[in-house]
C-alpha cells in the first residue's frame, strides 16, 4: 500500500476524532420533582408574550410595551433575561415596541426579533410621536438583534431598518441560516384588513438585490391571515396556512402552488389551533409531517366584535399533512375539549405536550361589553394533555399521570422546553396595559415549570458528543455506561439521539420548532457499555437548517441532559454537504464466547466506506509513526 495514501486516510479518519466534544452532561439540579405536575418557581420581570431559550441557563422574555413595574432606562422594562439556575432575571431594553413581533434565530446564533406595534402611551393607544418619549420612551417597532449570552452582558440591539411595518410576522429559518418574513399589517387590529394587509415576504439579512415579494396566499386569505403557519420543508419549499387555505411556496423561484384547504377549524392568530412538526426520523425517511390541533371554526364573515366570541367553543379538530408526498389534510385524535391558544411542546421522549389556552373564544382583547375584562376568551384550561404519535389511532392523546396548573395561561401566554427536560411556561396578558386588579386573568408574571413523566430517572451522561455537527460526512462514537443503559446492553437497541430546536414562543406557536433523530448504530461491550456510532445530520439542510440546537441522548425513554451543539458551519452561507458514511452493524458482544452478536442492523447503504472505531483509533495513535516512514 502507498504509504503516503494511508497517511492521508488515516489523517481523514483521525480528523473525525480530533473534533471538538462536549463535557458529558450530568444531572437535573432538582430531585424529587412532581411529575405531571406544574411548579412555580419565579417572576419573570415582564410579562412572556414572547420567549426563547438562548443558552443552556437562559431563557430571553419579551413583552409588549406597557407599565411593568419594573423599570429601565427611566422606562418600564418589556424585556428580560432569565436565569434557569438561580429562577431570577434582569431586566433588558428591547428600545422598540416588541407587541406581537416575530421571531427566530439564524445560522450564526443570533436570535432576530422583527415587527411590532407603534409606539403607543398608558392605555395602549397611539402615542403623540413614533420616535421615542412620551408616557413609555417606545419608539416605533423594528428589527432587532441579540446573541445570547451567559454573563449578562448581551443586549438587545437595533439593526437594518424593516422595509414595511409588519405586525404580526412569522419568521422561518432557511438552508443557509438567513431567515424569511412573511406577512403582517400595519396598525393591528383583532383581525387584519385591506387597508393595512402587508401580503408579502422578504429574506434578512438583506441582500443587494433586496426583494419584497407580494404572496397570493396571503393577499387571498383576509381578515385572518397574520402570523401565517410556516415551515420550511426537506424539499427546500415553504409550507405556508393562513385562514383556511394551504399553499406550498418556492422561494426561490417565487412561485405558490395550491394546496387543499384546512379541516375542521382556521388554526391561525386569532383562532390560535396548536401546530407543530412530528418528529424527522430514519424510520419515516425524515419526512415532514405537520400536525394541527384546536382553533375554531369561524368562517370570513364571522371575525367580527359585535356578538360574544369568547362563549363560542373552541374546535376538537386535529388534523396532519405531509405536504412533500401529498396536498391533503387527514383526520387525526381530536381533543377531547375544544381549545384555543393550546401550544405543542416537543419533547426529547418523542412525545408532545399540549398546554396552556382556553376552551371558549379566541387570542385578543377589547372593550366590548361582552368581554372578560377585555379578554377574547375564557375557561381557562389548566389541564394539560400528552400526545403520542407512535401510539395506534384513537389511543394517542391521554392525561395519565397529569395534574392541573393553578396559573390560567390565556392570550399572550408561551412555553418552551428546558435542557433537563422539563417546559417553562409563563405570561398571559389579555390587557391592552398592566391589569392586575379588579380581572379575572390579570397580567401574569410567574413562571411556571412543567415536569414530564422522566423527569425523576436517572439520567444518561454520554461522552463524545460533538459540538458542531455537520450536513452528512463521518459518522461520530458516543459512549455510554452500563449505568446509563440502566444495567442492561439490551437497552442499546431502545436508545435514540435526537436534536431539537426549542423555537421562538409567541400566539401559540413556536417558531423554528423542530425535532430530529439522527442515524445510529451500536457496539455493546462485555462490561455492559455501548458505543453508539452516531451519523451527522442528514446532508440537506432544508431538512433542519443551520444554527444552534439541543442534542439529547434518550434511553428507553429517559433523555441525557439536553447539550448546545450548532448545526452547520456557525455561519449564514451556502452550507457545505458531504455524502453520509455509512455505519457498522450494530453488534452486543456476550461474556460466553469470542463472538458478538449482531441484531442484523446497520447503518444507510449510500456506498461510502465504512469507518470501523478500531481503524479510526489507529489513525489518531498511529498517525506520526507512518509520517515517519515517508
Amino acid at each position: 500500500m502507498n504509504v503516503r495514501a494511508a497517511v492521508a486516510a488515516l489523517s481523514l479518519f483521525a480528523s473525525v476524532y480530533a473534533q471538538s466534544t462536549i463535557s458529558k452532561p450530568g444531572q437535573p439540579s432538582k430531585s424529587n420533582a412532581p411529575l405531571g405536575s406544574f411548579e412555580i418557581v419565579g417572576d419573570s420581570i415582564v410579562s412572556a408574550q414572547q420567549l426563547f431559550l438562548g443558552t443552556l441557563d437562559k431563557v430571553y422574555i419579551v413583552d409588549k410595551v406597557e407599565n411593568n413595574p419594573t423599570k429601565i432606562n427611566g422606562h418600564p422594562a418589556w424585556a428580560a433575561e432569565y436565569s434557569i439556575s438561580k429562577n431570577k432575571g434582569r431586566a433588558m431594553d428591547a428600545v422598540t415596541n416588541t407587541f406581537c413581533a416575530g421571531g427566530t434565530v439564524l445560522g450564526n446564533g443570533t436570535w432576530l426579533n422583527v415587527g411590532g406595534n407603534q409606539a403607543v402611551k398608558a392605555g395602549g393607544n397611539p402615542a403623540d410621536s413614533q420616535n421615542g418619549g412620551g408616557d413609555y420612551d417606545d419608539p416605533d417597532g423594528g428589527n432587532s438583534l441579540v446573541n445570547p449570552c451567559d454573563d449578562e452582558s448581551c443586549e438587545w440591539v437595533l439593526t437594518t431598518p424593516m422595509t414595511s411595518r409588519r405586525w404580526y410576522p412569522t419568521l422561518e429559518t432557511l438552508e443557509d441560516g438567513s431567515a424569511i418574513i412573511l406577512g403582517g399589517c400595519d396598525w393591528g387590529g383583532y383581525v387584519n384588513s385591506q387597508v393595512q394587509d402587508n401580503p408579502t415576504w422578504e429574506i434578512f439579512p438583506p441582500t443587494k438585490d433586496h426583494e419584497i415579494v407580494q404572496s397570493d396566499i396571503l393577499a387571498n386569505t383576509l381578515p385572518v391571515n397574520l402570523y401565517p403557519l410556516t415551515w420550511m420543508l426537506p424539499s427546500g419549499k415553504l409550507f405556508l396556512q393562513s385562514n383556511w387555505k394551504t399553499a406550498l411556496l418556492d422561494y426561490k423561484t417565487k412561485k405558490e402552488t395550491a394546496l387543499d384547504d384546512m379541516k375542521d377549524a382556521v388554526r391561525v392568530y386569532p383562532a390560535s389551533g396548536g401546530s407543530t412538526m412530528l418528529a424527522l426520523t430514519p424510520d419515516n425517511n425524515y419526512t415532514a409531517t405537520l400536525l394541527f390541533c384546536g382553533g375554531t371554526n369561524l368562517q370570513p364573515d364571522q371575525w367580527k366584535t359585535d356578538w360574544n366570541i369568547a362563549a363560542y367553543n373552541a374546535s376538537t379538530s386535529c388534523v396532519r399533512i405531509t405536504p412533500d408526498e401529498s396536498s391533503s389534510y387527514v383526520d387525526d385524535d381530536p381533543l377531547p375539549e375544544g381549545r384555543s391558544m393550546g401550544n405543542l411542546i416537543n419533547l426529547p421522549n418523542g412525545k408532545i405536550l399540549m398546554l396552556n389556552g382556553a376552551q371558549t373564544g379566541t387570542a385578543g382583547y377589547g372593550t366590548e361589553d361582552w368581554t372578560l375584562n377585555e379578554s377574547y376568551a375564557d375557561n381557562a384550561l389548566l389541564m394539560p394533555i400528552m400526545y403520542d404519535p407512535s401510539a395506534a389511532s384513537g389511543k394517542r392523546w391521554s392525561r395519565d399521570g397529569l395534574s392541573p396548573s393553578t396559573i390560567p395561561r390565556m392570550y399572550h401566554s408561551s412555553a418552551t422546553l428546558l435542557p433537563d427536560g422539563s417546559v417553562f411556561v409563563s405570561g398571559s396578558n389579555p390587557h391592552a396595559d398592566y391589569a392586575v386588579d379588579n380581572v379575572k386573568f390579570p397580567t401574569e408574571y410567574r413562571v411556571e415549570i412543567f415536569y414530564p413523566e422522566y423527569y425523576n430517572e436517572r439520567r444518561p451522561e454520554p461522552e463524545g458528543i460533538l459540538s458542531t455537527l455537520a450536513y452528512g460526512g463521518d459518522y461520530f462514537n458516543v459512549t455510554l455506561t452500563k449505568d446509563d443503559l440502566g444495567g442492561d446492553v439490551q437497552n442499546a437497541k431502545k436508545t435514540k439521539v435526537v436534536v431539537l430546536r426549542t423555537g421562538f414562543s409567541t400566539h401559540t406557536m413556536n417558531m423554528g420548532q423542530r425535532m430530529l433523530e439522527l442515524g445510529m448504530s451500536y457496539t455493546g461491550n462485555t462490561d455492559g457499555s455501548v458505543v453508539l456510532h452516531v451519523s451527522q445530520m442528514p446532508p440537506n439542510p432544508a431538512i433542519f437548517p443551520p444554527g444552534p440546537a439541543l442534542l439529547f441522548v434518550v434511553v428507553d425513554g429517559v433523555p441525557s441532559m439536553g447539550v448546545q451543539v450548532m448545526v452547520g458551519s456557525g455561519k449564514i452561507e451556502t452550507q457545505a454537504i458531504a455524502t453520509q458514511a455509512t455505519l457498522p452493524s450494530s453488534v452486543i458482544a456476550t461474556r460466553s464466547s469470542d463472538n458478538s452478536n449482531s441484531d442484523g442492523s446497520s447503518g444507510g447503504s449510500n456506498g461510502a466506506p465504512s469507518v470501523r472505531p478500531s481503524l479510526a483509533l489507529a489513525g489518531a495513535i498511529g498517525l506520526s509513526a507512518l509520517a515517519a516512514l515517508l
